[in-house]
């Protein structure tokens, strides 16, 4: 993924984070931007499934080759399922951070917290500052 990029279907988190929420789950990754300032990623090592996440605090780390990352839960909930596929091609991170680089699935504890995210449009704006 080349250029900026940032869906409508998926809510936003200020640290760069986004969920896209499907029913009762939601699934986390980082965004263009995200990864676009770590540089290459060149490992993650995901949560244990039926680790509990809360929102706005780290739940797994990113390493790039300029630095190692926290990221944050843009939502609360119990990661039901991650991304195996990540730890032999962390760079899908960097190419498909929308698609193939998601980082783990949730089961959403609290739906009320979706409020507090942006949607693109204010995503875009805070970035444009």
């Amino acid at each position: 993924m080349n250029a900026a990029a940032y869906p409508e279907d998926l809510k936003y988190h200020p640290e760069h984070d986004w969920a896209r929420v499907e029913g009762d789950e939601a699934v986390f990754g980082i965004t263009w931007y995200a990864q676009d300032a770590l540089g290459e990623v060149v490992f993650y090592e995901p949560p244990a499934v039926g680790t509990t996440v809360d929102k706005d605090k780290p739940y797994t780390e990113l390493e790039s080759v300029k630095a190692v990352s926290e990221i944050f839960a843009p939502l609360s909930g119990e990661i039901v399922a991650v991304n195996e596929a990540l730890g032999d091609a962390p760079e899908a991170i960097n190419s498909d951070p929308y698609g193939e680089g998601w980082l783990v699935r949730i089961k959403v504890n609290d739906p009320s917290e979706l409020d507090a995210l942006m949607d693109s449009a204010a995503y875009q704006a805070m970035l444009d500052g």
